[in-house]
């Protein structure tokens, strides 16, 4: 694989902390006027082979793999000229700003036989593919409660009129998008797409900074709950008819549960604690050298999915992003 990163954010950083665990023959970062420095010590720290501050300059390039770690409002833009130059994508959470984008983006990677993965952790782990496994233990699940509740630095900023991009509707932020996402490729992932969801939020300049997403499954409920405008001590629970499942840990960084039979018996699993993002990229890195369409389109339809279902969320509580309207084309 030959790869180019755009950005040099949070996110970026936690990925070149394992990146020498990788198969990845070049890596290339793109950067702009305002970030050379930071781009210019990346990759003289991590010794990649070279940097761009034109894009279009990147895409001509023999790079196969593009690896999207944007502000979620530029994933479409940046996603759909990778591909129409023949490069795959992998674009991080949330994959694009509304379904539309996303559907329009799995239509041309079809046409040129590219691929898109939408860099979403949790599918990956080890605990959470056991744990799809061990729901059936504890009988017919009737509740499932998903908690991610993070106090956002940037939340300070956002109540004195400083607007970052996790808080920006120009820019598809949100608790939505930017941490209940997690809460929804869990259950989704785990239960399928619902009968009927509906999202209550606290809204404050046309934003929510948090909220909770109900999912009716017929025979039993979920919710998602997610926030950056407060935080609580993080207990995710599955109930069935004949035990519970605990896992004290956001979903996207479990490395152990608690099945709790209502016999009175406890069953705890541990797994390896490794870094939450080892086993997505290696998975990716994979799918591309085997060619393993299949598989990529099953992620991409439940991605899809999830896509949908906050957008119908988002329509409920009238959070309107620009991309919405058609902008950041």
């Amino acid at each position: 694989m030959k790869l180019g990163i755009l950005g040099t954010g949070m996110i970026v950083k936690d990925l070149l902390q394992i990146y020498h665990q990788f198969d990845i023959d070049e890596t290339y970062i793109l950067g702009t006027q305002q970030t050379k420095e930071e781009t210019e010590k990346l990759v003289e720290n991590y010794h990649f082979n070279g940097t761009y501050y034109d894009y279009e300059e990147m895409l001509k390039s023999d790079i196969d793999t593009i690896y999207c770690a944007l502000p979620n409002h530029l994933h479409f833009s940046f996603s759909k000229k990778a591909l129409q130059a023949g490069k795959h994508v992998i674009i991080e959470k949330p994959i694009t700003s509304h379904p539309q984008e996303l559907e329009e983006l799995i239509e041309i990677a079809n046409q040129k036989k590219l691929m898109i993965f939408e860099a979403m952790n949790i599918h990956y782990l080890p605990s959470f593919l056991s744990l799809k496994k061990d729901i059936q233990k504890i009988g017919a699940v009737k509740l499932a409660i998903f908690n991610y509740s993070q106090y956002s630095s940037r939340y300070n900023a956002f109540k004195n009129e400083i607007i970052l991009p996790a808080f920006d509707y120009h820019k598809s932020g949100g608790a939505l998008m930017d941490i209940n996402v997690y809460n929804l490729h869990a259950l989704i992932g785990l239960f399928s797409t619902p009968l009927n969801n509906q999202y209550n939020a606290n809204i404050e300049k046309n934003i929510d900074t948090s909220g909770i997403m109900t999912l009716d499954y017929g025979s039993f409920k979920a919710i998602a709950i997610g926030a950056k405008d407060c935080k609580a001590p993080l207990v995710n629970t599955i109930q069935g008819t004949e035990g519970c499942i605990i896992i004290h840990s956001p979903l996207s960084q479990m490395f152990e549960y608690t099945i709790s039979y209502n016999n009175g018996e406890n069953e705890t699993k541990h797994f390896d604690n490794a870094h939450r993002l080892t086993y997505e990229f290696k998975e990716f890195i994979k799918m591309i050298k085997e060619k393993n369409y299949q598989k990529q389109q099953e992620l991409l339809n439940l991605s899809l999915e999830i896509s949908k279902v906050m957008k119908k969320g988002r329509d409920q509580q009238n959070i309107v992003f620009d991309n919405d309207k058609g902008e950041n084309k």
